[in-house]
């Protein structure tokens, strides 16, 4: 934002995100008006970024939509929304469509396999994932998301009804709750602050959506960006909007182990051409999947995380290991260009070396309730991407769903904007109040954030990851009980940073996730319980949800 520019900023679409989500959403709303894109670093600072594998969409004349379904159904362990699995699945193809026509190259088989014949060669190069009974996975080499991202940012960029924001971050949405408002509860848009100058403004919009993301950062080990911290879900929360199902975090079992890497994701996509998990036993490295899933290496995600966790803590090593030498270093260079770029960056050949991995947290199967719209239970607010939680992945996500439900709840999310005749009616902008910091004083304490940042991942790390017990469940919530405390305390007595906004939506979204996970007394998908080793009887189908009206709670529905 430049110098002496208007603290109250008004627009048509506020799209807080700069994701796939976020961006189809705001190639969409620029056919309808003024669009305002804000997001907390740079534009491609963002998940979408870092999704390798790529997006599962039927588009091969031998597979069908029917199948995808059912791969998804079996993945989400009974709790996906059949009707939400059916429209976004049969609602891929056109997506797909739209983003090569705006100039995203898909690979090939001709690319990576050259010895094909001319027929195949220029058919589209389908991988195959865990959960997946058929190659439907379409990439761009194995940096799909960086490949999408770069082709919607400058569309977006070219596009004079979009203005994208950098370096601002959402502080809270404004709803009717800042204002005397008898009728339904509504948003209004959000603050916002300039993430370098601090300074924090009204954006008021018409129409808010939430494209935030997930909230990786909640766990110590992780393999998202440090963007993600939940804010949209703790936004939303504080909003009264419907929470659901955030028991079910997802852990990616194969992240490179290596001291030098941050967070690397090794691609399913590597498993889908034939890598095989081995672990360290007596000295030998066997595989171990046979005995535990007929996919074996490609057994649904939630499945080969624990089974990965239960042979580190069983055998006190330090990771497990992929095994690809069975193809040639051609191959791999051609198949996986940037992720054998990395690892022999760190010593590692795919074609000679085993791959050293362990689980990681990835991605966020629950968060705001909503349709296959983006519609939430706050009027005027939408919720897409990961920050949403439609019914698609259930109690866990099949591999690279995300992307597809990304640009398809996106666009579904502005098609229904048109259908709503009126937004808040009656409700004056004057009326609406900027942002005060009230008697709120620079901070001298800056340890409080760094302390309570490390401690909530540590804990959530060690009580709530992959395996649970209502011990570690208790003794999670009484810690974050007491952090939060510490933190609403500081929020209101100094001046915010982008620091506490971060640490007071980290803690927000660690409390639910602990709330859920207590509520829920069974196993189930991403959700593992020592205490409840079995799914219950008669829970199939059942979401946990939390909503904050005066004070939280939570109910199965």
């Amino acid at each position: 934002m430049q110098e002496g520019a208007p603290k109250r900023i008004q627009c048509t679409y506020l799209i807080i995100g700069s994701g796939l989500a976020g961006l189809t959403a705001a190639l969409e709303a620029a056919k309808h008006g003024k669009v305002i894109v804000i997001t907390k670093k740079t534009a491609d600072e963002c998940n979408t970024k870092y999704a390798q594998g790529g997006i599962a969409c039927v588009v091969d004349k031998d597979d069908t939509f029917d199948a995808h379904i059912a791969d998804t159904i079996a993945a989400g362990a009974g709790l996906c929304h059949p009707d939400a699995v059916r429209d976004i699945v049969t609602g891929g193809p056109a997506r797909i469509r739209e983003l090569e026509n705006m100039g995203l190259k898909f690979t090939k088989v001709g690319e990576i396999r050259p010895s094909v014949s001319p027929d195949l060669a220029d058919q589209l190069d389908l991988g195959r994932e865990g959960g997946h009974s058929a190659r439907r996975v379409l990439h761009a080499g194995d940096i799909t998301g960086n490949q999408v991202s770069d082709v919607l940012i400058k569309r977006c960029r070219e596009n004079k009804n979009i203005t994208i924001l950098e370096h601002h971050m959402a502080v809270d949405l404004i709803s009717t709750r800042h204002i005397e408002w008898q009728g339904e509860n509504r948003c209004l848009g959000a603050y916002v602050m300039d993430t370098r100058t601090h300074e924090i403004m009204t954006f008021l919009s018409r129409f808010t959506f939430l494209a935030t993301g997930g909230a990786g950062k909640v766990y110590l080990c992780t393999c998202n960006p440090d963007v993600a911290c939940g804010d949209g879900i703790a936004m939303a929360y504080r909003a009264s909007a419907e929470i659901s199902n955030m028991e079910f975090y997802q852990f990616h079992p194969t992240i490179l182990f290596h001291p030098q890497a941050k967070s690397f994701l090794i691609s399913e996509a590597v498993r889908g051409e034939g890598a095989v998990l081995k672990v360290k036993r007596r000295g030998e490295y066997v595989e171990f999947m046979q005995d535990i899933h007929p996919l074996k290496s490609l057994a649904p995600r939630d499945i080969v995380a624990r089974a990965i966790d239960d042979e580190l803590k069983r055998s006190g090593e330090e990771c497990a290991f992929l095994d690809i030498r069975h193809h040639s270093e051609e191959f791999l260079k051609k198949r996986f260009p940037n992720i054998f770029a990395q690892c022999y960056k760190f010593g590692i050949n795919m074609a000679k070396d085993l791959i050293p991995v362990i689980p990681a947290a990835h991605y966020c199967c629950g968060g705001v309730r909503t349709d296959t719209n983006g519609v939430t239970s706050v009027k005027g607010l939408y919720a897409i991407g990961e920050v949403g939680c439609t019914g698609l992945h259930g109690a866990n996500r099949l591999a690279s769903n995300s992307l597809l439900e990304a640009m398809v709840v996106g666009y579904n999310a502005v098609v229904h904007s048109r259908t709503v005749v009126q937004n808040a009616p009656g409700i004056s902008p004057d009326s609406i109040p900027d942002w005060s910091h009230g008697d709120a004083v620079n901070s001298d304490e800056q340890v409080v954030i760094s302390h309570n940042w490390d401690e909530i991942r540590r804990f959530m790390w060690d009580y709530v990851g992959i395996v649970r017990t209502n011990k570690r469940l208790e003794r999670a919530k009484n810690r974050i009980k007491m952090i939060r405390k510490e933190i609403e305390k500081y929020y209101w007595n100094f001046i915010i940073t982008p620091d506490l906004v971060e640490l007071r939506n980290l803690a927000s979204v660690a409390e639910m996730i602990i709330d859920s996970a207590t509520a829920r007394r069974e196993s189930r998908g991403l959700h593992y319980n020592l205490d409840y080793p079995w799914a219950a009887p008669g829970t199939q189908g059942k979401d946990t949800v939390l909503r904050q009206p005066q004070k939280s709670t939570i109910w199965f529905e």
